[in-house]
């Protein structure tokens, strides 16, 4: 277990105002806990499963496995044919509210797309007509277009524009805009790796403002 720091305390004062819940926020942030891998797959299914899964979850995509803790598919031969993308399961919950969208969809703009798992969700879930993938962070793209061009992401494009350069240039164009914005990274810590500075104020207030902005 590691110590909070007086950061992390001073947040969790901030953000709850029940004792019980701070000490949950303060427990869940410096006692990392295993999470299970999961897999979106992208091309069918082979007959017999190379993995180990976990039960399927009442909300899980049909082409999401969940795999037993400590499975590494980023190893596999498969992976590296672009037959699926490795992706946190929590990512695949967040990403299943555009299961809800029932009608064709001419383009889908990912503002935020590094490293791409939300983009391919979406291209696999909507089959949009265009899927344009941008990224705000320039050292962030290189990732991206790896990902997009191993899993074989048709009909899409790639750029790398802030987003009121977008909003100025193709105004009202996209039928769907994805916003996943860069955060603090405190989310990190819960998974065991390291986020340094993620709970200083001028970190926080760094990413809101950027938040704010990409959101604007």
């Amino acid at each position: 277990m590691e110590k909070p720091s007086n950061l992390l305390l001073k947040l969790s004062r901030s953000l709850f105002a029940d004792s019980a819940e701070k000490e949950k926020f303060i427990h869940a942030v410096t006692n990392p806990q295993p999470f299970n891998p999961a897999i979106l797959w992208l091309q069918p299914k082979p007959t017999e499963n190379p993995f180990n899964l976990e039960q399927v979850a009442l909300w899980q995509p049909e082409f999401v496995d969940r795999l037993v803790l400590n499975t590494k598919p980023g190893k596999h031969s498969l992976h590296q044919a672009g037959h699926y993308y490795c992706l946190d399961f929590s990512s695949i919950f967040a990403a299943s509210s555009l299961l809800t969208i029932t009608q064709p969809l001419a383009l889908i703009l990912d503002m935020c797309a590094a490293p791409g798992g939300k983009s391919i969700f979406a291209w696999k879930t909507l089959n949009p007509e265009l899927l344009l993938c941008n990224e705000v962070i320039g050292k962030r793209i290189g990732m991206l277009l790896s990902n997009l061009k191993r899993c074989q992401i048709s009909r899409s494009a790639t750029m790398n524009l802030d987003s009121k350069i977008l909003a100025e240039k193709i105004p009202e164009t996209a039928n769907l805009v994805i916003v996943d914005a860069p955060c603090t990274g405190q989310s990190l810590l819960a998974k065991g790796d390291k986020a340094p500075g993620c709970f200083h104020p001028v970190t926080i207030n760094s990413n809101a403002s950027r938040q704010k902005r990409i959101l604007a």
